[in-house]
């Protein structure tokens, strides 16, 4: 008798069998790349590695872009990778403890170190490798930041090429999808199977519906391109950065927010009770850097000259003119000052601000050999010259990118001088109009009180007018009266011969009543 387990089993594909049901093919691949002397070699650690080998091929040449000696930071960037291999097993050990404790330490130690079969978290990777090279970088004496800044290129590189390392192994895919690039396999059908059951990694979660024989979603692939895009773009801004740190912070933002996205799609997603770790630490990190960048942007554009990128001091050049002094053999004090000079001997009448010119005594394509010299000169005068071209041809492209920071520089001043210029201006016309607007409205009060001093100063001259007009009307009247007075007693005398006075005087006295 069958059981249903066993007719499951025989209807899902071989554990090494591929497919993408939607775009119909499919195909067979063995997690072991081959076998060395027993030792099984897996595609997923050639993945990892191609990936570190091109992101390191990418990175060394641009070092001194951003101001970096490649010969101090090849110790940080090799103490970064063996930094970031641990801590990132540790930090998917530490997140799935019970997988891994065998009881004894030597069965324990052993089912940890063993990363050939998958088993790594990039956060932890991150971590450690931060960790480690910043203390190596302190020693050698390279600044944390513009490092930072060319790594994550090249660690979007790394990322992007080693996600298909889970692609090999038939790990970290999602949920069941409909999409047209949905995929499906032989160990994620099994996958699916067992960690749906009872007591399976899935049983009781959201995800306990999930069925073995639908296609998933391809999350490694999302990762891959996201991370591949991000490392086109973020690599074309860096040209343009305006402070050490804002490449570190562009990544960031870049894969925290593809990280929280997709890795609410995963299935194998490390848990904390039932939040999901690296969900909630991609949210955290691409909230942050989206704040911290918003912060730089508005001071950036308020104060440019007080951030100045590290490429751009003199500090920098004297460190990567040191090194260049040494590869060339000159030791001592010419190797530490440049023989007097601040980044070495130049000629007379051009300076060489990138430590590409040799010094004056110094032959660069060889001495002159004596006339029985044999032909064997020629060659490697060839070769020499072909050498001294090339660093050239270095010494034009640094130039280059300089005289394009400078215009950048010079134009954002520019800007903010027309900015200030225009702001003073439109402070000095509401200054001139506000002065405008008191005169005028102190002009107004002091005629207003002039109206009113004239207009009390005519009352008052009205008023003495009227009173002086009725004296000398008072004044005449008592003449005119007197008068009239006298001229009737005159002529009652002539009238009445003396009779007639006491008549007019009664008239009179009549009067006064």
């Amino acid at each position: 008798m069958i059981s249903a387990s066993s007719t499951i089993m025989a209807e899902m594909l071989a554990p090494n069998r591929i497919e993408f049901p939607h775009l119909g093919f499919g195909f067979n691949i063995d997690p072991t790349a081959f076998t060395i002397f027993g030792l099984d070699i897996q595609w997923y650690g050639i993945i990892i590695t191609l990936g570190l080998i091109l992101a390191i091929i990418y990175v060394f040449p641009r070092m001194k872009r951003f101001g970096i000696d490649s010969d101090r930071a090849v110790d940080a960037v090799i103490g970064g990778v063996l930094g970031g291999i641990v801590g990132a097993r540790l930090y998917y050990v530490a997140m799935k403890w019970d997988d891994y404790n065998k009881g004894s330490f030597g069965e324990t130690f052993k089912a940890v170190i063993n990363t050939r079969n998958g088993g790594l978290a990039i956060y932890g990777g991150i971590i450690g490798a931060i960790i480690v090279g910043f203390v190596i970088c302190k020693i050698r004496k390279v600044r944390i930041l513009p490092m930072l800044d060319v790594t994550v290129l090249g660690l979007l590189i790394g990322q992007g090429i080693g996600r298909w390392g889970n692609f090999v192994n038939q790990e970290a895919f999602g949920t069941n999808t409909d999409l047209f690039c949905g995929m499906t396999g032989g160990t994620i059908q099994r996958t699916i199977s067992n960690a749906t059951q009872i007591g399976g990694d899935l049983y009781g979660t959201a995800n306990a519906e999930m069925l073995w024989e639908k296609p998933v979603h391809p999350c490694f692939l999302y990762e891959s391109l996201w991370c591949l895009l991000g490392f086109v773009i973020i690599a074309f801004l860096s040209k343009r950065r305006r402070y050490d740190g804002q490449v570190l912070l562009m990544y960031m933002a870049w894969y925290g927010l593809e990280r929280f996205i997709v890795e609410g799609l995963r299935t194998d997603s490390l848990m904390i009770g039932n939040i999901r770790v690296s969900q909630a630490l991609s949210a955290i990190i691409f909230v942050v850097s989206v704040i911290i960048q918003i912060i730089m942007f508005f001071r950036t554009r308020r104060d440019p000259e007080s951030f100045v990128l590290y490429a751009n001091t003199e500090e920098s050049r004297l460190l990567i003119e040191e090194s260049r002094r040494k590869a060339m053999g000159i030791k001592g004090a010419d190797a530490m000052l440049g023989g007097g000079d601040e980044i070495g001997d130049l000629s007379d009448d051009d300076e060489d601000e990138i430590g590409i010119l040799p010094d004056e005594d110094e032959d660069e394509i060889g001495e002159l050999p004596d006339e029985d010299d044999d032909d064997g000169f020629f060659e490697e005068y060839e070769k020499k010259a072909e050498d001294a071209k090339e660093k050239a041809e270095d010494a034009v492209e640094a130039v280059k990118d300089k005289a394009e920071d400078a215009v950048e520089v010079a134009k954002d001043k520019a800007e903010d001088a027309v900015g200030a210029v225009k702001d003073k201006a439109e402070d000095a016309v509401e200054a001139v109009k506000d002065k405008a607007e008191d005169a005028v409205e102190a002009v107004n009060d002091k005629a207003e009180d002039a109206v009113e001093a004239a207009k009390d100063e005519a009352e008052d001259a009205v008023e003495a007018t009227k009173d002086k007009a009725e004296d000398a009307v008072e004044a005449a009247s008592d003449e005119i009266a007197d008068k009239y007075e006298d001229l009737a007693e005159a002529h009652d005398e002539r009238l009445s011969g003396g009779s007639g006075k006491g008549g007019h005087n009664k008239k009179k006295k009549h009067q006064k009543k």
